[in-house]
């Protein structure tokens, strides 16, 4: 059995399978809707979300994990002669990593405890933290775990694109202008995780034109390396993401597919209807 314990966040959305087979620890961030607040993928899944949300003009927010929180789950690995080696979502898209620092301090600030700004989200994260409590599972100590993760994050990439562009405006992603101009022309945004932020990428005239372009994207910036593993996902767009997968898989060749949804609490700031595929080559 590892000493050293993985800890992530449900903005991953790692298949419940894998979260079992490396014992994972995931602290859920909070999705506040219909006067709720609701933990992501414990007290809202994503499919009855984005079903119910298609059909909602209220606005989800979106609150990071508390200090409190993470202070339950770092006390209870410590006090279990654990190693902890926290990876979850970019600190450019939610304070939660201050939360994790902030606990660790609280904690005593114990060196066995390190906390990451991994620069990724969703499935992108999930491609670390898999493969780093992968290592862990086999022995690797703390400090190769870190080293590990820094050295996997630049061959870890992820695109992505919406169906409304409504939901990005909602959370300040595009301005008004530019969202009332793609409407219009019924653009596409390809977008992409870049330094931990949300960045565009290009425009294109159609969704189907927008996985395609995905796909070149990736293809461009694999650049024929190998071996590739790639990561769908989708939020209500089941059909979608299986027919980019299908094309990534003859054009790709990879050795490992791992499918799931967009959490809820980024799918509240994406909308129903987006298709996303991360990659990682080596």
């Amino acid at each position: 059995m590892s000493n050293v314990a993985i800890v992530s966040d449900s903005s991953a959305y790692i298949p419940n399978e894998l979260i079992k087979q490396y014992n994972l620890s995931i602290l859920p961030l909070t999705v506040n809707w219909q006067g709720k607040s609701l933990y992501d993928g414990v007290d809202i899944l994503a499919t009855d979300f984005y079903q119910q949300l298609a059909n909602s003009k209220e606005k989800a927010t979106t609150s990071q994990v508390t200090v409190g929180q993470f202070m339950e789950v770092f006390s209870r690995l410590l006090a279990e002669g654990k190693d902890i080696f926290y990876m979850g979502i970019s600190k450019g898209l939610s304070a939660t990593v201050d939360s994790a620092l902030q606990a660790k301090i609280e904690l005593g600030d114990p060196e066995n405890l390190v906390v990451m700004d991994t620069r990724l989200v969703s499935m992108a994260l999930t491609l670390m933290v898999v493969q780093v409590a992968r290592a862990a599972e086999n022995g690797a100590t703390l400090k190769e775990c870190r080293q590990l993760a820094n050295d996997i994050y630049p061959r870890i990439g992820v695109y992505f694109t919406v169906n409304d562009l409504e939901y990005l405006h909602r959370g300040g992603r595009i301005n008004t202008a530019k969202r009332m101009l793609g409407s219009a022309l019924n653009l596409k945004p390809i977008m992409q995780i870049r330094e931990g932020k949300i960045e565009l990428v290009e425009s294109v005239r159609s969704q189907k034109k927008a996985l395609s372009r995905m796909l070149k994207l990736i293809e461009r910036d694999i650049d024929g390396r190998t071996p590739v593993r790639i990561r769908p996902f989708h939020a209500l767009a089941f059909d979608e993401m299986v027919s980019m997968e299908e094309a990534a898989v003859d054009r790709l060749n990879p050795v490992e597919i791992i499918r799931s949804e967009v959490s809820p609490v980024i799918g509240s700031h994406v909308g129903p209807g987006t298709v996303s595929m991360a990659y990682m080559v080596g």
